[in-house]
């Protein structure tokens, strides 16, 4: 009995210790703090590496990262796993996957949400227009207010997120130029309480619809709408689940297609390696949640559907920046 336990034993460090064969691609993603049950765009990225795995028969694993000094050791843990492709989410993790696919020219890495001048040949940048989703969020939220007051809660002040505070400034102005947004950072993507905190203070000064790009942040602002019965816009996916009466729309940003067109490009051959890829409306990377419908009225997702053609075809340039918002402004 002995010998047959020792046996089974020997087994078992064998199947873990063989590798993917050689026709079996593998892609390994490491989360930022908010960790992959964020509801948010960790969440979301690991859904597109899921999917891969399901469609694709792309072995896909993860690493959750607890605080920032993680990134770097994370990433040589899924080197060392022999993973083909490892993504860094989030713009966060930008200077450990740069410095990793520097050290390792071998080894293909990339990065959602980030974007650099020289880009090495075993590394792609991912970036989002979600000032394109926010401009729509922020016209229906312009809108919808019966107030003529709006807010905005983002999670660190960095331009990723300027992006998203100015593409719904601009959509508001669009909508209604008369509207007021208030604006508050949290400095944080996991602090639900102060989330909770800020969206409280501005619904009490008048806002009765506040949309995040906040992460975990944005979990506190969703349970203040529920409790003041107000409106909350979520962001990344469509986060009406967490507040069905709640949540009026979200801005979506579609990473999960993302993770999964270039592990699926991948499979095929293909390498977009020393560039950057990005995903906006007319590529399908970004939109409003289809809960939209649930609160929207249609005339209003009519009228939506006009301004999402017009910022596709060029005759809207939405602003992702103080500057351009500016510009925008000016016109």
């Amino acid at each position: 009995m002995k010998n047959l336990r020792a046996l089974l034993s020997l087994l078992v460090v064998l199947v873990i210790a063989i590798p993917a064969s050689a026709g079996e691609l593998s892609v390994g993603m490491i989360t930022d703090v908010g960790g992959v049950n964020d509801q948010s765009f960790n969440q979301s990225a690991w859904e597109g590496l899921q999917r891969a795995e399901k469609e694709l028969g792309v072995k896909v694993s993860y690493i959750e990262s607890r605080q920032d000094a993680d990134y770097g050791p994370n990433l040589e843990t899924m080197l060392d796993a022999g993973t083909d492709l490892i993504w860094g989410i989030g713009f966060k993790m930008a200077d450990a996957a740069l410095e990793a696919a520097n050290n390792n020219p071998d080894q293909k890495y990339a990065v959602i949400d980030f974007a650099w001048d020289d880009t090495p040949k075993n590394l792609i940048g991912v970036v989002f227009k979600a000032e394109e989703a926010s401009f729509l969020v922020g016209y229906i939220a312009a809108k919808m207010t019966t107030t003529g007051k709006v807010g905005f809660i983002g999670g660190m002040s960095f331009p990723v997120i300027w992006g998203f505070e100015y593409g719904f400034r601009a959509g508001v102005l669009y909508g209604n130029k008369d509207v007021e947004i208030l604006s508050q950072y949290a400095e944080s993507f996991t602090d639900a309480a102060k989330g909770k905190s800020i969206a409280n203070s501005m619904y009490q000064q008048g806002a009765d619809i506040v949309f995040h790009a906040a992460g975990g942040v944005g979990d506190g602002l969703i349970e203040a709408a529920k409790e003041q019965g107000k409106w909350a816009i979520g962001v990344d996916r469509d986060q009406n689940y967490l507040a069905p009466d709640n949540v009026l729309t979200s801005a979506m940003k579609r990473v999960d297609n993302a993770m999964f067109n270039i592990s699926k490009e991948l499979t095929e051959g293909v390498w977009k390696g020393g560039q950057t890829v990005s995903y906006g409306l007319a590529e399908g990377g970004v939109d409003i949640a289809p809960t939209s419908s649930m609160h929207v009225p249609a005339d209003l997702l009519t009228e939506v559907e006009a301004v999402k053609a017009r910022i596709i075809s060029g005759e809207i340039v939405v602003p992702y920046s103080k500057e351009t918002f500016a510009e925008f402004e000016a016109k």
